[in-house]
């Protein structure tokens, strides 16, 4: 790989350890975890848990909004960079606000937390808009996957080093560990500051539509998104593939955003929480990786099923916890199939789309992956108020797990291919 890297490249790839400080730290970690001990003023914990995935589901939903017109304004003409700047600053600047939160204060805590959320995922549409700049077409994948690798690196080292803070905050100077967590939000900011200017300084946009004005191209984002949707129509399999895992991934990530709220809900302490998500950061790494290689040996849809299955299991059987060391054996396993479900789904979609129009196919994949991110949350929070049991809550993630593996099981891909030789013709 490192003959494919040169200065540009490496700056580029940066860009994936100085965000995803804030996505280990502050959304997976210490936010759900100081929302419901320090900052809501909610009397039970299933008000607050609403409140987070309440906040989590209008953040997603103003990204899914504004992606089609925001990838559409970043092919008009060198404004990927700058676009990129306001956004990943509109994270980095919400992040260190975070830090002079008193407590008590809900209602601008979710707000603070809300807009660095769409800084943070609004940023990430650029970033990956920018590696056509970087890297040539047969270098994709290499240096695609160092950017994850450096961002699973990069967040778990400062969240190692801000959890370490948090458990001996008389170290480093704090009275407590709430001090030490508010701290933590400005390491992240400052994270991502610093290791976010070698991609501004070194990396320049090469591909871009000149001709296009910015105002003509907010036009062409939702054309463009009702003429991708006619496309994929034609590939029935696609389409099924795509409901299949917009309801799948939805279960992934709603566990990322709440489960560490649910631990707080079950009286976990917040420590062993941490402790237990870093866990997970460490493990999904290699466990990516050696999904990978299995899938050379199940089949691809097969490892995506396995996954599914595994993560339908750990859900029903994390309703039923009631000791903390099962949290820890709990995101030991998580670890391992939460890397490799969302490899070998971008691998099995690559097989079955046109590869001369990859970009604009990946566009509405990318678009359902975030929005994916809308129901889970805000369903866990009903539930949680409705039912008041957080048991309840976290079970109701298992029917995206069900459903969604039951579309996948009757997507063919050889039928697939079939259709795509068709549509190719």
């Amino acid at each position: 790989m490192a003959k494919n890297i040169n200065k540009s490249t490496f700056s580029w790839a940066l860009y994936d350890w100085a965000n995803s400080a804030y996505a280990t730290v502050i959304l997976a970690g210490f936010f759900p975890l100081f929302f419901k001990q320090y900052w809501s003023d909610a009397s039970d914990v299933s008000t607050s848990t609403f409140q987070l995935g309440l906040t989590n589901s209008i953040a997603s939903t103003v990204i899914v909004i504004l992606a089609p017109v925001l990838g559409a304004i970043a092919d008009a003409g060198n404004l990927k960079k700058r676009l990129l700047l306001i956004f990943a600053s509109l994270g980095i600047f919400m992040s260190g606000a975070l830090y002079f939160v008193a407590q008590g204060e809900t209602i601008l805590a979710l707000t603070l937390f809300c807009l660095s959320v769409v800084g943070f995922s609004g940023s990430i549409i650029f970033y990956d808009a920018l590696l056509t700049d970087v890297s040539e077409e047969k270098n994709y994948n290499k240096v695609s996957s160092l950017g994850y690798a450096l961002g699973y690196l990069g967040g778990g080292v400062l969240f190692a080093f801000d959890v370490y803070m948090m458990l001996n905050p008389e170290s480093f100077g704090f009275s407590n560990s709430a001090e030490a967590v508010k701290f933590s939000f400005l390491t992240v900011s400052l994270w991502w500051f610093v290791f976010s200017l070698p991609l501004f300084f070194n990396v320049q946009e090469k591909h871009y539509q000149s001709t296009l004005k910015p105002r003509a191209a907010i036009f062409a984002g939702f054309e463009q998104l009702r003429i991708t949707f006619y496309k994929i129509k034609k590939l029935p399999m696609v389409l099924l593939f795509l409901f299949a895992y917009w309801l799948y991934i939805d279960g992934v990530d709603t566990i990322v955003r709440m489960a560490v709220d649910y631990g707080m809900s079950l009286g976990f302490n917040a420590s062993d929480l941490i402790t237990a998500l870093l866990i997970t950061q460490f493990v999904g790494f290699p466990s990516a990786i050696a999904f990978g290689y299995l899938a050379n040996f199940i089949g691809t849809k097969q490892g995506i099923l396995l996954a599914i299955v595994i993560y339908l299991l750990t859900t029903l059987w994390a309703s039923q916890i009631s000791d903390v060391s099962e949290f820890y054996k709990l995101a030991i396993i998580i670890g391992l199939v939460q890397g490799g479900v969302q490899a070998l789904s971008r691998s099995f979609y690559a097989r079955i789309i046109p590869k001369n129009q990859s970009a604009e196919f990946f566009g509405f994949y990318n678009m359902l992956g975030k929005f994916a991110a809308v129901i889970g949350p805000i369903m866990v929070g009903v539930f949680s108020v409705m039912t008041q049991s957080p048991r309840i809550s976290i079970l109701s993630i298992s029917v995206f797990f069900v459903m969604g593996g039951i579309m996948l099981y009757y997507v063919d891909e050889n039928k697939a291919k079939k259709m795509l030789t068709e549509y190719n013709q």
